[in-house]
């Protein structure tokens, strides 16, 4: 048998919640049960199994428990701007400012371990618009894989100047090393973890982005069933194939120069007309006639692999436009080309 629930204080919250809901009449806790998740369901319904009997007082305890935290004069709310202001109470800003990126900002016990957790692009497009000689004493304290990666994405006559820097350097006192990572701090990680925090529809865009296309229309339905305005909102942020068409003609001349050709052939064999033609009208007239062609010559082509070549076009237009090369229009009539 169950043993039964005697000691109130020592109920987790777990706990609490299911005694809750089994207090609760069948229509209130329908209502509660479709708006959780399945896994929270699914702790719920165990918690609910291994409760045993629970004393009547046990229940009026925790119900003048739930009273008195909902009619309380307003709900605490943990997030960084709430936990940053409590501590800037208790503890000098300086200190603080140390704790809050520690919290936000790559992990790592000193600031060049930080750097060196740091997407090689986003570094990359930091510091091409510093000193080469700063840029080359943060290239030596940082891991030289890191470094070679982050060195490769800079434009070349600037990387051969940090180059022939690093070359030539000689020690480093220590005033000027505290001096950059305070910079460091202050500028680059404090505008990297404000700049980090995507919203979360912009994350299940991206998700939505890299699904096959069944697997994604079978979500953005029952999102829309849901939640349809977050729907509409996703649907806006997710950039997909068909939207290759908000590229201007050199933006598409650069996009076929950095896209495998066969991979193109096999992104075309499932694209609409307007796409085809997109990509047609940019080529040459006997390069367009080859890849009719090729296309016309692939015979049936797994809808799999095409899914999988269109989603690295996208992707290669979407890292053309984060590094300039190109540009996407928004989609809106005040974004349309005028020739």
């Amino acid at each position: 048998m169950t043993k039964a629930v005697e000691n109130y204080d020592n109920l987790t919250g777990p706990q609490k919640a299911a005694i809750l809901m089994m207090a609760l009449q069948d229509e209130q806790v329908s209502k509660i049960m479709s708006l959780l998740e399945d896994e929270e369901i699914r702790e719920l319904s165990i918690v609910m199994t291994g409760l045993g009997t629970v004393s009547s007082s046990t229940v009026e305890k925790l119900f003048l428990e739930f009273a008195g935290a909902i009619s309380a004069p307003s709900a605490m709310i943990g997030n960084y701007e709430n936990t940053e202001r409590l501590l800037l109470k208790t503890l000098p800003k300086d200190r603080v400012a140390s704790i809050m990126e520690e919290i936000r900002g790559p992990i790592g016990r000193t600031m060049w371990d930080k750097l060196g957790n740091i997407n090689e692009q986003v570094l990359a497009n930091y510091l091409k618009n510093e000193y080469p000689q700063t840029v080359a004493v943060i290239l030596s304290k940082i891991r030289p894989d890191h470094s070679a990666r982050v060195l490769a994405l800079l434009p070349e006559p600037f990387a051969m100047d940090v180059i022939m820097r690093l070359l030539h350097m000689e020690a480093i006192q220590k005033d000027v090393l505290d001096d950059l990572e305070q910079t460091l701090r202050t500028e680059f990680m404090n505008n990297l973890s404000r700049t980090t925090r995507q919203d979360s529809h912009e994350l299940i865009a991206e998700m939505f982005n890299n699904m096959d296309r069944n697997a994604e229309s079978r979500f953005m339905a029952a999102l829309e069933e849901r939640n349809k305005d977050s729907a509409e909102r996703i649907k806006s942020l997710m950039f997909t194939f068909e939207d290759l068409t908000r590229l201007d003609p050199p933006g598409i001349q650069v996009l076929l120069r950095n896209i495998d050709k066969d991979k193109l052939t096999i992104a075309l064999k499932g694209a609409s007309e307007t796409i085809k033609e997109l990509f047609f009208k940019n080529m040459s007239e006997r390069a367009g006639k080859i890849m009719k062609e090729d296309i016309a010559a692939l015979g049936p082509v797994r809808l799999r692999d095409v899914d999988e070549a269109q989603a690295l076009i996208v992707q290669t237009a979407k890292e053309l436009a984060n590094n300039g090369e190109i540009m996407i229009a928004e989609g809106g009539s005040q974004d349309e080309l005028i020739y």
